[in-house]
């Protein structure tokens, strides 16, 4: 009631100095009520600043009228020297030679100012690019689960940091799964197929429960990237291209390492990897592959193999076939085996001195321009040995080196 009292007599006031300004054409004398949290403009009833293009720090014209000033002011010192300095206006050899002096140093420095610039710009797209190219082909961590790990990629085009060549290492609650692939074809035009395989396996791998699983998400994943390509190449109206119309294909390896170092591979038409030991360089199964991912739907039957136990401080190399079918200038093939071999030597195994040789190597070979794309990841078991002893350790302890019977078991289910 206080509050009421208050306020009608102070509003009395108020109604009666805005009738008597009215007829005076004065400003009435009407309170207005305190906007708290308002911006400061708001409160003194002024009206918005406008933002001006050149205010932002990232504004666009600034930087191209910086980009743009150097070359304006050569070119206008050339000009103005040309026209109004009277050793320009002679005829005489000292002045031709002072004036053609002055015109090649001015037009060194345009030329070198462009160039600057066009560097710059350069290096920014290049970073720009191999930014998003990272995102797609991330780098790996040194180190996951126990497994110390080491990967590398070589684009077969000039200034691509990736290709059609794909590899990732996901820790999952089902083990650690492990993927690689090469797509049809080579460069930043597989880039696309690339990207839909791999962010099919991140998620999978975490979501499916068997690598079965995870392999028929990566074949639906890719059938919908070439459905999708098909349609956007080809916009004819019609029934809905066939994933084999684009005659495109990926090989994809897939592996399964438990805590006890167990090892379960899904292979489509892609190369065994190699075993590093105390054994050498032997590839870890020897079984024919399944038919690469989109020309063939995959088996109904489909089960993962069992490929072996990695013992701790032995390795895994897994390889694209742009390794293996790299040729040197006479046309003579690149020995990986032994290469992998006297790596292998080197006793313990370490994945970075692994992968150093073999790309020096590779590179030497094929003058330092490999044809194809080449991805080399290398994965060695640094887990303690008494973590990896159990019961999973017990029933693999037959022999890592012998081949393992389920690998022909799953070939022969898979080709019936």
């Amino acid at each position: 009631m206080n509050r009421i009292r208050a306020g009608a007599a102070r509003s009395a006031p108020s109604r009666r100095n805005s009738r008597t300004a009215t007829g005076r054409g004065a400003r009435a004398d009407v309170r207005t009520p305190v906007r708290r949290g308002l911006p400061a403009w708001a409160r003194a009833g002024a009206r918005r600043p406008e933002r001006t293009p050149s205010a932002g720090p990232g504004s666009r014209p600034p930087n191209r009228a910086l980009a743009l000033g150097p070359p304006t002011v050569w070119g206008a010192l050339a000009v103005t020297y040309r026209l109004t300095c009277p050793l320009a206006q002679g005829h005489g050899l000292g002045s031709r030679l002072a004036t053609g002096a002055f015109l090649l140093a001015a037009g060194t420095g345009l030329v070198l100012t462009v160039r600057r610039t066009l560097l710059r710009e350069l290096r920014q797209a290049r970073a720009v690019a191999g930014a998003a190219q990272r995102v797609v082909l991330r780098p790996l961590p040194s180190r996951v689960e126990g497994l110390d790990l080491a990967a590398a990629h070589l684009s077969a085009d000039r200034g691509a940091l990736v290709g059609g060549d794909l590899y990732e290492v996901i820790a999952t609650e089902h083990g650690v799964r492990l993927v690689v692939g090469d797509v049809r074809g080579h460069g930043l035009a597989a880039l696309g197929t690339v990207a839909a395989v791999l962010g099919s396996f991140r998620e999978a791998a975490h979501d499916e429960p068997e690598l079965a699983g995870v392999l028929r998400r990566l074949e639906r994943a890719l059938g919908r990237h070439l459905r999708e390509r098909a349609r956007t190449g080809h916009p004819v109206p019609g029934p809905e291209p066939e994933p084999g119309a684009t005659e495109d294909f990926v090989t994809v390896l897939l592996l399964e390492i438990d805590p006890a170092g167990r090892v379960h591979a899904l292979n489509c038409g892609h190369p065994w990897p190699y075993r590093l030991g105390g054994h050498g360089a032997v590839p870890l199964a020897r079984a024919e592959p399944l038919p690469p991912l989109g020309p063939f739907p995959l088996p109904a039957a489909l089960d993962a193999a069992d490929v072996g136990r990695l013992p701790p401080g032995e390795a895994l190399v897994l390889y694209t076939d742009g390794a293996e079918d790299a040729r040197d200038a006479k046309g003579r093939f690149f020995p990986l085996a032994a290469v992998l071999a006297e790596a292998a030597a080197d006793r313990p195994v370490v994945p970075q001195s692994v992968l150093r040789t073999v790309l020096t190597r590779l590179l030497r070979h094929t003058g330092g321009r490999p044809a194809d794309d080449v991805a080399v990841l290398v994965v060695r078991n640094g887990r303690p040995a008494r973590a990896c002893a159990g019961p999973a350790a017990a029933r693999g302890a037959g022999g890592p080196s012998a081949p393992p019977r389920s690998v022909e078991q799953a070939a022969g289910r898979t080709a019936r």
